[in-house]
């Protein structure tokens, strides 16, 4: 198929230009993406990677450190900068450790050649935030972080920058997922409120509907008393821990990489801007199978803190027929400059809901894998359940 045809999908875009609106593509268009050429791979794209809205991406051959993050901007190439830049190049044919504090570019197996009208953007996955490793996707010509322009023809790359703990990887490690969007649909409030109205968005203990505080986005508070009365309230992350192999499931013992929290008697807390923590929201919340969410990582009018790096919410996420009241979103959170108090109850960010095209052929649940509907505080899935 000829990449620079000028219609590489026309069944797709006619349908888009029919429905006159804006949206994520869910599951089945990102398959039609495929199929179509848009969406291309140095292997073919496995079934795997597609998500109920997104694309898991897969790292490519190669890595390279360099000294520090950089975009390309709307002059150069991503290696173009590289070449300017300098760099040491790091063969994943085989196991190799991203260390620590590092900068790592890494080129993606997947090629985009989008329509005119879809541009994608994304978040590093949910495992990967958890482990405290910093992840932003780039493209050539790129003036921003996470965010490739509509009709974007061309390569795609991973910033990579483990924190807490080194990481072991290798080509087809998939540490970052890109949806892909018709348009800019802008979330309104309004709504939020007819959803809530329709099923609740948010649910509190013994599975009791709760108030969905709805101010640019569904507010979510911070939990410090417990849930369903367990005494320990999040980890923080230990220092000098081994590196974790990403490839392993259910293998790695918590207590040499977290220490638990137990529940403050003042139910408030101190964050160190040195330390990485995994707290958890008060409220249960619920994605219904038509639209997606992200949590806006950082908010200066509600704290000098980030608390979230992955941050994406699938459709279907918390949301079922009675079985599934909600789930708790864990926090990802660090302190930005100078230590910052916390309170049980805390307004911590909002969760920004956002319309797909159509209700994806497949909701997030244990159906299709997905490891953490229903999930308390739960660490990645490298670990062994505490």
């Amino acid at each position: 198929m000829d990449l620079n045809s000028s219609s590489l999908f026309p069944e797709l875009e006619q349908e888009l230009r029919a429905l006159h609106t804006t949206g994520i593509l869910p599951a089945q268009r990102i398959e039609e993406l495929i199929q179509s050429g848009h969406i291309t791979g140095l292997s073919p794209v496995q079934d795997v990677q597609i998500q109920p809205a997104s694309i898991d991406l897969r790292l490519g051959p190669v890595a390279y450190r360099v000294r520090a993050g950089l975009l390309p901007g709307k002059d150069h190439t991503v290696m173009q900068r590289l070449d300017q830049f300098g760099y040491q190049e790091l063969s994943l044919s085989t196991s190799a450790l991203l260390e620590p504090g590092c900068v790592y570019i890494i080129p993606l197996q997947e090629e985009l050649a989008l329509p005119p009208q879809v541009g994608a953007k994304g978040n590093p996955k949910s495992t990967i935030g958890r482990l405290d490793v910093f992840t932003r996707l780039m493209a050539d010509y790129g003036v921003e972080f996470d965010r490739v322009p509509a009709g974007y023809r061309g390569k795609l790359y991973v910033e990579v920058v483990p924190q807490s703990f080194g990481v072991l990887v290798r080509e087809g490690t998939r540490m970052y997922q890109a949806r892909f969007v018709r348009g800019n649909p802008r979330p309104a409030d309004s709504t939020l409120r007819e959803l809530d109205e329709r099923g609740k968005l948010v649910f509190l203990p013994e599975d009791q509907p709760g108030e969905a505080r709805i101010d640019n986005g569904l507010r979510i508070s911070l939990d410090l008393d417990g849930v369903a009365g367990s005494p320990i309230i999040g980890y923080r992350a230990k220092k000098n821990a081994p590196p974790i192999d990403l490839e392993k499931v259910g293998f790695f013992d918590p207590a040499d990489f977290w220490e638990p929290l137990s529940r403050p008697k003042d139910r408030q807390m101190i964050i160190d801007p040195e330390d990485f923590y995994l707290l958890l929201s008060k409220e249960r919340v619920s994605i219904p199978p038509e639209y997606a969410a992200e949590l806006v990582p950082y908010d200066p009018q509600v704290g000098e803190f980030r608390i979230h790096y992955a941050g994406f919410f699938d459709p279907g996420f918390g949301y079922g027929a009675g079985d599934i009241n909600g789930t708790h979103a864990v926090l990802e959170v660090r302190a930005h400059g100078v230590p910052f108090v916390f309170v049980d109850g805390q307004t911590v960010g909002r969760l920004v809901y956002e319309r797909l095209l159509a209700v994806p052929a497949k909701t997030y649940g244990p159906g299709i894998g997905s490891s953490y509907q229903g999930q308390g505080l739960a660490l990645s899935k490298q670990f062994k359940r505490w």
